[in-house]
């Protein structure tokens, strides 16, 4: 449990163990529940043939269209945890070229959000990285920016794509 006393639900391990190893799932999305007391699955996508960027785009669009109640119970701009297998296609060096994924988990608390509930999301991210064990990249979200393809590329790559 963390800090802010929110638990995380067993069903956010188990899927994100199936993204883990079964590489089915592109990416998964996590919300604490309307009651603030725990982490849970919002919703989830399967890989498509669509290009990487098109994937990219639908989620990040999932994640500026999201909503979260303050402790009034008004709703405004919504934070957000999540998972996303990132794939690139990595550039000569020395690791060579070819196709790589990298599980990234992406905290999204944007800028605008009202104080409650960043500071709840704020307080909770370690319990639900704690759980999610084989992440290899962690991204901080704060503004549309830092959520761009490219940005988001960028860091997971290591700035070689």
């Amino acid at each position: 449990m963390a800090s802010s006393g929110v638990s995380v639900s067993p069903d956010c391990v188990s899927i994100f163990n199936e993204l883990k190893l079964g590489k089915d799932l592109k990416w998964i999305v996590y919300m604490i529940s309307d009651n603030g007391k725990e982490i849970v699955v919002e919703t989830s996508e399967k890989k498509s043939d669509a290009p990487e960027e098109e994937q990219w785009n639908k989620f990040r669009e999932y994640l500026l269209n999201s909503k979260t109640k303050n402790k009034a119970g008004k709703e405004g701009p919504g934070a957000r945890y999540a998972v996303y297998d990132v794939e690139y296609d990595a550039a000569a060096g020395s690791y060579g070229e070819g196709i790589r994924n990298k599980i990234t988990f992406l905290s999204w608390i944007p800028d605008n959000l009202a104080p409650w509930p960043k500071m709840v999301y704020s307080s909770s991210k370690d319990a639900i990285k704690r759980a999610l064990t084989g992440v290899a990249v962690d991204i901080q979200a704060n503004d549309e920016a830092d959520i761009e393809y490219e940005a988001v590329l960028a860091t997971v790559s290591k700035g070689r794509f």
